[in-house]
């Protein structure tokens, strides 16, 4: 009634892990509920049995509503939004256990046929025969105490709906958290897909604009193609073999930037001024691949001239549990016209990206002056 055995996907060990908390937390609870009567009684020579199963009927009257509104009442009303119907069933419910209980009650311990006090007298200081057994044949006038069984009535229903209500609110947290570990589940899943496609994405782009370069040295110089289309499969055998798993070593995205640097160097004349600072030992670290290429490419694409002098300039540190990446780039005055300097299929899945690795645990800005243009990306390495 309270543990739902299932396999065959990974977050289910944390959905059974909250399932047995709840079933040894309502079991934890209603043991000691069940223990009440019986520590009541622990200071008196002897155990009243009758009164002591008089208690336990009570109760477990109490605990059949309990299991009756877990098992049956929440699956079937609440957790499917019936909450009319939920709300009739529960006080019908309640209703018919309190009536059956003080009748069940009355019916098994029933109360025992005594003398009625008497008083004889000014002469006797004491009242007679209340404790004493009643004759054969005695009967005497039966009043029904009214009061009493009114208070009983009220305490029972009082009882009764805090039981549905602690029930129901502990049920329903426990019904929430699982809800919550598959939405995690269906999350993770989601980044992992929607990663991989903006890794699809980026990677023709990429390709498109390195096989333009390639194709543009072929007329210039053959053996520098032909050192190109090494450094090319270099790095495709990286995208294919390296950014599978969606982590990637800091050491390899570096290796894969250079060689796109160099791709880049020999399209390009001495009058761009490229510039590459990574730390001397590079740590061992896990990043997602391809952070930094879209961010890399565009500052080529738009902060080169082949004219004028320019410049690239990419620099990543690591230090304070935060790799920092600055990626700096001449600005040309046809770009500036545009409005719109950043922009494109790689920006926006770069910041897609981010969003959905990192939330807001990441600082990505860009900044502008009247010569160049400066992006920096901070992300946690902890």
């Amino acid at each position: 009634m309270f543990l739902t055995l299932s396999a065959g996907r990974p977050g289910m060990n944390k959905t059974f892990k909250i399932q047995v908390i709840e079933f040894l937390l309502f079991g934890i609870i209603w043991i000691g509920i069940f223990s009440i009567p019986f520590f009541n009684q622990w200071g008196y020579s002897s155990l009243d049995l009758e009164k002591l199963f008089s208690e336990w009927l009570r109760i477990f009257g109490f605990f059949l509503i309990f299991l009756i509104n877990i098992g049956i009442l929440i699956p079937k009303y609440l957790i499917k939004q019936k909450y009319k119907a939920y709300i009739i069933s529960a006080i019908s419910l309640i209703a018919v256990m309190c009536v059956a209980g003080l009748v069940l009650n009355a019916v098994l311990f029933p109360t025992p046929l005594t003398m009625p006090p008497m008083n004889l007298g000014s002469g006797m200081p004491m009242e007679l025969g209340s404790g004493m057994p009643a004759p054969i044949g005695f009967k005497p006038e039966r009043k029904t105490d009214y009061d009493s069984l009114s208070l009983v009535i009220i305490a029972n229903l009082i009882i009764s709906f805090l039981v549905v209500g602690s029930s129901t609110t502990f049920k329903v947290i426990g019904q929430w958290l699982v809800a919550d570990d598959r939405r995690k589940d269906l999350e993770k899943e989601q980044l992992k897909t929607e990663l991989a496609l903006l890794r699809h994405q980026v990677s023709p782009h990429f390709f498109m604009n390195t096989l333009n370069n390639i194709h543009s040295l072929i007329d210039l110089s053959a053996e520098d193609a032909k050192d190109a289309v090494i450094r090319l499969s270099t790095m495709m055998r990286y995208l294919l073999y390296d950014t599978t798993q969606g982590q990637t070593s800091l050491k390899r995205e570096i290796g894969f930037i250079e060689s796109y640097i160099s791709l880049m160097q020999l399209r390009f004349s001495t009058q761009v001024s490229v510039t590459l600072e990574v730390p001397e030992n590079i740590p061992d670290l896990q990043i997602p691949p391809m952070l930094f290429i879209s961010l890399l490419e565009n500052a080529f694409k738009h902060g080169v001239s082949y004219q004028n002098d320019s410049f690239v300039h990419f620099r990543i540190d690591v230090g304070g549990g935060r790799l920092n990446c600055t990626i700096q780039n001449s600005k040309q005055q046809k770009v500036s016209k545009t409005g719109n300097r950043y922009s494109g299929i790689g920006l926006a899945n770069i910041k897609k990206s981010l969003e959905l690795l990192f939330g807001n645990n990441h600082q990505f800005e860009i900044r502008e002056t009247e010569s160049e243009y400066e992006v920096f990306l901070s992300i946690p390495t902890e």
